[in-house]
């Protein structure tokens, strides 16, 4: 039995065609893309030198928002269950705070460029935790991709276009020989 493989090219090219149009539309299409991590959690024992009170602990966290699309991130919204007093926006631009129905609050920033972050930076003393403020990441579009983040180092960009080479080289050499395991099959 043989494949009749205009037959087989006739009904699969649409369907690739179809496919990668999708994918092109969507990657092509301009919108914008929120990504956000926590950068750090910490806790700080503050002495007293005046040996009158007991030490205290501080808490500090920061979340970094950033938009990765290419269009401006409009209304982005940061939801807080409780807002600390202590609270820095780097790099300095504007935003508001709003008061919520249920009590808690939201930092509203009107636009949040493409390719640019925020960090939002709190101090905190207990019984407060960081696990207590933060609530939504949103923009008009949706809400922000929460990412977790590990460091690592960046290569130089020939070593990640040499990278890039081998891997579509070994891929196409993977295709290549599944097409003449598959034509050794059909023969036999």
């Amino acid at each position: 039995m043989s494949i009749n493989w205009e037959l087989v090219i006739k009904i699969v090219m649409p369907l690739i065609t179809l496919f990668l149009g999708a994918w092109l539309k969507n990657f092509m299409e301009a919108k914008e893309r929120l990504i956000a991590h926590y950068g750090h959690v910490s806790s700080f024992k503050l002495k007293r030198t005046d040996g009158d009170e007991q030490d205290k602990w501080v808490y500090t966290h920061s979340v970094v928002v950033r938009n990765t699309g290419r269009k401006p991130a409009t209304n982005l919204r940061l939801g807080h269950n409780i807002l600390p007093d202590n609270v820095i926006v780097q790099p300095d631009i504007d935003y508001s705070i709003k008061d919520l129905p249920g009590g808690s609050k939201e930092l509203v920033f009107p636009v949040l460029p493409p390719k640019k972050e925020i960090t939002v930076s709190y101090l905190y003393i207990p019984p407060l935790t960081y696990n207590q403020i933060n609530s939504h990441i949103e923009s008009d579009a949706g809400a922000a991709k929460i990412v977790n983040v590990l460091l690592q180092q960046v290569y130089p960009k020939w070593v990640n276009l040499l990278v890039a080479i081998l891997m579509f080289t070994g891929a196409v050499t993977l295709i290549y020989f599944l097409v003449l395991v598959s034509k050794w099959l059909i023969n036999m």
